[in-house]
């Protein structure tokens, strides 16, 4: 039956993963070598490959990958050889890494991976720079694909990009909307916002792969679809590890998201609740005092008591489903759904 997987041994996510870093590498490096030697440096020290010095760093942090492992799972699960999704890979890992570099930049994050930022290493202006020549390399590489499928592949991440940017400027704008009231953020505002920012490029890879291998238009859409409802619940994740997160793991100081006063799921999701902890959150965080130390100790505590912890884990559940959902209803072939339903546990897992 379309959709369905056989019980058999598959490899763990983490398998899965360096399966396909190691397919992407190559390539990988050849594009990163054909930017300006100094971009270039700025992303290898991005990627995790080298120090500030140019040094390769072979015990550096280079991500999971996991975007690039969505395109060639893609292509393999409507049939393709995982070869022929590499240059997908490629793009959607430049550009991820384009978006973090810029990122950094936007939210003022000093740290990425436990060392200093590209922004805070190189500086604001290189670093914005060498993002600009990720995303240039990511599209020029991804139209040069041999084969009839290029210019749908690049339709296809450029209208991921579209969303991306809109994604990140909404993102923006919320940090600056009121906590409550007539111009507090909705729940359907913030997933269209966590879909534009973390969803598309997510749907984007595993479309990529499914382009790239030649497949129908609606398997491709039902891939997007699954990376979506993915990013959505990956976006909840890292919600979550934004105020809870152990600074080891993420890489980034602990209460980061509180910090900034960024409207993420557990926080909204609290204040909704109406609890005597989410009246007292209101009135913390419509003060003018820093969220900081511990304030920010406070506003934590009274996230996770007005339930906000819980109902984040709730909403990436309920994406999570929805995206093996969509796998499941789409003809694929049974050993790459089978590591995509893997690999997708594995992501949500970090804080379930």
């Amino acid at each position: 039956m379309p959709g369905t997987v056989e019980d058999v041994d598959v490899p763990s996510a983490s398998d899965v993963l360096r399966r396909c870093r190691e397919l992407v590498r190559p390539a990988l490096v050849d594009a990163v070598g054909r930017l300006h030697p100094w971009t270039g440096e700025m992303a290898a020290y991005a990627l995790g490959w080298s120090d500030t010095a140019g040094t390769p760093e072979p015990g550096g942090s280079e991500g999971k990958g996991v975007r690039q492992a969505l395109a060639l799972l893609g292509a393999e699960a409507v049939g393709a050889d995982a070869a022929c999704a590499v240059p997908g890979a490629v793009a959607v890992e430049l550009v991820h890494t384009f978006s973090l570099l810029h990122d950094d930049v936007m939210d003022a994050d000093a740290l990425r991976r436990r060392r200093p930022a590209v922004w805070k290493a190189y500086g604001t202006g290189p670093a914005v720079l060498a993002g600009d020549a990720l995303l240039a390399r990511a599209v020029t590489g991804l139209a040069g694909t041999p084969g009839d499928h290029a210019a749908a592949a690049v339709r296809r991440l450029c209208d991921a990009l579209n969303d991306l940017v809109a994604g990140q400027a909404e993102d923006l704008r919320f940090e600056h909307r009121p906590w409550d009231g007539p111009g507090a953020v909705g729940p359907e505002e913030y997933r269209s916002m966590a879909e534009g920012k973390t969803g598309a490029l997510l749907g984007c890879a595993l479309a990529l792969g499914a382009v790239l291998g030649g497949a129908p238009e609606p398997t491709v859409a039902a891939l997007d679809r699954a990376g979506r409802h993915l990013g959505l619940a990956f976006q909840a994740v890292d919600d979550i590890l934004g105020i809870w997160g152990d600074p080891a793991t993420t890489g980034k100081p602990v209460h980061a998201d509180l910090h900034r006063g960024k409207k993420t799921h557990p926080v909204l999701a609290a204040l909704a609740g109406g609890s005597r902890a989410a009246r007292e959150l209101g009135t913390l965080l419509a003060s003018s005092r820093p969220t900081d130390g511990a304030a920010a100790e406070r506003v934590a505590s009274l996230v996770e008591e007005a339930g906000g912890r819980a109902a984040t884990r709730g909403e990436a559940r309920r994406h999570l489903d929805a995206a093996r959902y969509a796998l499941r209803a789409t003809p694929l072939t049974r050993t790459a759904a089978r590591e995509l339903d893997v690999l997708f546990a594995g992501l949500a897992d970090r804080v379930m």
